[in-house]
């Protein structure tokens, strides 16, 4: 889709009038962009429908033009801005407008810039404006996107960069929403290490791939384990972006110095059944989306690397299938890991956790300046905080707080949650050093989880995000069904504040 800034009314752009609480059309700046009689139809609409809670109608011009208006009630604030944005392209798919024009200051509130107001602009636009169509067939009528979105602003140029950065940020959450929704048989372990290498191909960084023989060379007891019960053998991708012009040498700086890179792990279970523990029917069929972290962190450093951020950053994804067969992991089986440590299995569908211990350790060796680990690790986040925001756990209350601002800018909603050293407690293994769920059956949690992980990166600033609950969209998101994309827009706003 095309998004560019215009400070005129485009005759073939269908134009979308914004209007809250006891606002009158009048007031609007496309209103005396159109005829008279256009005028006449808008006035009348809004003077009929005015006293209603909220509307949004295609409205029909005598001359075969077309406009869109919403009424909006109640207080407006920038989460509602953001989810307008999108409702704007949905309507638009909606009644087939190939070409639409917005106001930029409708969307606006308080605090925000034009400039940043422009580039989530360019974000919502291009998430709304898509669809998972890879396996449907083509209706008669041809699928139906958007084909441009115009924003009518004064800023020229400042805004056009602006709503460029925002678009580059959405394709990239695409590109994300498509990895995840694609089936875990096409999906393997293997071909998401290849979407890794087209990715950093196409946008300009730097991909490594490690295979089964490498991951054992490293001893990666938690990857090697998890995976054995797969005919898919396992991957260890690595990533790296040097955007500053000073690279520091592996092994060089330390992790409380600011020198060393920022490392985004994610987690790239390719399709979870639960192993042994095999999971129930209703929960096993979205579980191709169970590497949704590690998807997440692919397109961030896409998303960065063609930004052109001033930022070195590294992302790890470890990548497994998690299948029950006769060689499988079972409860009770003991896997030592790249540190060292000793994983006590009681339960095999807790896997995630352990393949992201080797990938923390791994990390390390860039001394990096903080560790931030992306997982769909937990049903118990989902219970905790419904669908709308991700978990956070973090070492240092003021990154977790900077995680939360960028969340709200972004629409990337995050939540914290305790990371207490009395959690530590639950994990202590009976023969092996952690456990991989907690020993009190009944209290096993999103907290413990992030306290298994918190064993193999102590000592280093850290961030676990765990985006179970915000896997998939729910229908008030104005987004398609299926992958949410999460939570890229949210890291890239922190990448490049950090």
């Amino acid at each position: 889709m095309r998004i560019k800034v215009t400070q005129k009314l485009d005759k073939n752009a269908v134009p979308v009038f914004i209007l809250k609480g006891k606002e009158k059309p009048e007031s609007h700046p496309f209103f005396r962009l159109i005829s008279k009689e256009e005028q006449g139809v808008v006035r009348s609409f809004v003077a009929k429908n005015y006293r209603e809670s909220g509307y949004e109608r295609v409205l029909s011009f005598p001359d075969g033009r077309q406009a869109v208006i919403f009424g909006i009630s109640g207080d407006f604030n920038h989460r509602k801005s953001l989810k307008l944005m999108r409702r704007v392209i949905v309507i638009a798919r909606k009644e087939r407008i190939s070409k639409t024009v917005v106001n930029l200051e409708d969307f606006m509130t308080a605090g925000a810039s034009k400039e940043f107001l422009a580039e989530l602009a360019g974000t919502q636009f291009e998430i709304a404006n898509f669809e998972f169509i890879h396996y449907k067939e083509k209706p008669k009528d041809g699928w139906f996107f958007v084909g441009e979105a115009q924003v009518y602003a004064k800023g020229g140029t400042k805004l056009q960069v602006a709503l460029s950065r925002g678009k580059i940020i959405g394709e990239e959450i695409n590109h994300t929403r498509v990895l995840s929704n694609t089936p875990g048989g096409d999906m393997t372990p293997k071909k998401l290490a290849e979407a890794a290498k087209r990715a950093g191909r196409r946008a300009g960084f730097k991909v490594k791939v490690l295979e089964e023989a490498a991951i054992r060379k490293l001893k990666m007891g938690g990857i090697l384990g998890v995976s054995q019960g797969s005919d898919e053998r396992p991957r260890f991708v690595i990533m790296e972006y040097w955007g500053e012009k000073s690279r520091p040498r592996r092994g060089r700086g330390s992790s409380t110095s600011g020198s060393g890179p920022v490392v985004l792990v994610g987690k790239g279970v390719t399709f979870d059944t639960g192993g042994l523990n095999l999971k129930p029917g209703d929960s096993i069929y979205e579980m191709h989306m169970d590497m949704s972290g590690g998807a997440a962190v692919i397109h961030t450093m896409a998303a960065i690397a063609r930004l052109k951020l001033k930022k070195n950053v590294i992302a790890l994804v470890p990548a497994v299938e998690n299948m029950p067969s006769g060689n499988s992991y079972r409860p009770g089986d003991l896997l030592k890991t790249m540190s060292g440590k000793t994983i006590e299995v009681f339960n095999t569908d807790a896997e995630g956790r352990i393949i992201l211990a080797d990938a923390l350790e791994y990390a390390k060796r860039y001394k990096p300046r903080i560790v931030v680990d992306v997982a769909t690790l937990t049903g118990a986040a989902v219970a905790a905080l419904g669908p709308r925001a991700s978990a956070i756990f973090a070492t240092d209350m003021k990154v977790s707080e900077k995680m939360q601002k960028a969340g709200e800018e972004t629409g990337d909603l995050v939540w914290p949650l305790p990371l207490w050293e009395e959690y530590e407690e639950d994990i202590k293994g009976v023969f092996g050093d952690v456990a991989n769920t907690s020993t009190r059956k009944s209290y096993s949690g999103v907290s413990t989880s992030a306290a298994f992980l918190w064993q193999f990166i102590k000592e280093h600033n850290w961030v676990h995000l765990d985006i179970a609950p915000r896997m998939t969209t729910i229908e008030s998101d104005n987004l398609a069904k299926g992958a949410a994309g999460a939570p890229v827009a949210l890291l890239v706003q922190f990448l490049e504040s950090f």
